[in-house]
């Protein structure tokens, strides 16, 4: 019974497909119809279509419902389904994930301290990820964001030479931000 309750779940999270096919197309009575290799065979009947399909062993699909008269396409509808998802996959093979590291400071930060973060943002960098430098300000350090934007600005020679400023510093929020990439011309 419990397994039963689980599938049941999962069906409602997944997206119905809502193509029309074989005999749900006969609800419209005529349709521009084609075949795979893009043959038509005019405007002709729903029913008509649909035994075109079943001589050939494949599906009737209507494609574009809304058209005058509705367009449906005779094709081996699994296949087309099995390509789509197949290419679908392939584009997100090839997507470029942007890591985004974050280096947290504060405006009484000891030269030491910063020296040894910017190690770490250099190494992130090096690395071809995309470093945030933050400094939190607490409670009267909210009247002065400068005093922030002035450890940022001493941190910044120190990675200048391999990453490009997306932004000057800015005052977000109780954070000064300071968003760093790194640079393309590397070699160089």
């Amino acid at each position: 019974m419990r397994d039963n309750r689980r599938n049941d779940k999962d069906k409602g999270r997944r997206k119905k497909d809502t193509t029309l096919l074989n005999a749900d197309v006969l609800r419209v009575n005529e349709v521009r119809c084609m075949d795979e290799e893009g043959n038509q065979f005019g405007i002709i009947s729903s029913r008509e279509a649909l035994n075109i399909a079943e001589d050939k062993g494949l599906d009737l699909v209507l494609i574009a419902p809304d058209a005058k008269p509705p367009v449906a396409k005779i094709m081996d509808y699994g296949k087309f389904k099995y390509q789509a998802e197949k290419k679908k996959k392939e584009a997100k093979k090839k997507q470029k994930k942007i890591e985004v590291k974050e280096i947290k400071l504060s405006v009484k930060i000891a030269e030491n301290d910063i020296n040894y973060k910017v190690k770490h943002a250099r190494e992130f960098l090096e690395a071809g990820k995309h470093v945030k430098f933050r400094v939190f300000l607490r409670g009267r350090e909210m009247q002065h964001p400068e005093a922030g934007v002035e450890v940022l600005n001493r941190v910044w020679p120190m990675v200048e030479d391999i990453a490009t400023k997306e932004h000057e510093p800015k005052f977000e929020g109780r954070y000064v931000n300071m968003y760093t990439v790194p640079k393309k011309d590397k070699e160089k």
